[in-house]
């Protein structure tokens, strides 16, 4: 394979076009952020009625629908790689990176839940917040990085509030950090297919 060096003027516009061409991408995938945020509303939400309803015993069991999303997201990774569509380097960062943020998730969540005590959720909110500023940085869609800095936000003031009141912090973190911006996301896309 033969080097070629580029010029400077050269080098930002690949950067801009690959920059691009991942924003288009996420456009295309909007639909998982929304649904991350509604399967995070749903969970949380059940768990708060059957605490109301107070069946403690079971009010856990609403968090197996987090391994199904996993199992969802698999199928959607499969799916666009039997597509053949030409990747970027950031969308590959950037998937892999939700990969690992996920699954690190979900083992702390089945498997350090009490090491992590009266943390839980808000260290859960931080991560995901961390996550999605870092996407919507990287591919420069403003609500994105709005919707991420708003989630850090909420975990934060979580801590100052009695973890009877974490199941809220996630519901609305993943309101504004997940659904509405992928909703904004989505639309994005419809405007530019009109």
């Amino acid at each position: 394979m033969e080097k070629t060096n580029l010029t400077p003027e050269q080098s930002l516009l690949l950067i801009a076009k690959t920059i691009e061409e991942t924003k288009e991408r996420f456009k295309e995938n909007g639909h998982i952020f929304i649904f991350w945020g509604s399967l995070t509303v749903i969970v949380f939400g059940s768990q708060l009625i059957l605490s109301l309803l107070e069946y403690y015993k079971i009010a856990w069991y609403p968090v197996f629908l987090f391994p199904l999303g996993g199992i969802y997201m698999l199928y959607i990774w499969i799916k666009e790689k039997k597509q053949n569509k030409p990747k970027t380097i950031i969308g590959n960062i950037l998937g892999n990176l939700g990969w690992v943020f996920g699954l690190n998730l979900m083992i702390m969540g089945f498997f350090f839940s009490n090491e992590l005590g009266e943390a839980l959720a808000p260290v859960f909110l931080i991560l995901f917040a961390l996550f999605i500023i870092a996407c919507g940085l990287t591919i420069k869609f403003r609500p994105l990085t709005i919707g991420g800095l708003l989630m850090n936000l909420i975990a934060l003031g979580s801590f100052f509030f009695a973890t009877d009141y974490h199941g809220f912090s996630m519901m609305l973190g993943a309101v504004v950090g997940l659904i509405i911006p992928g909703i904004l996301l989505n639309n994005a896309r419809r405007k530019e297919n009109v």
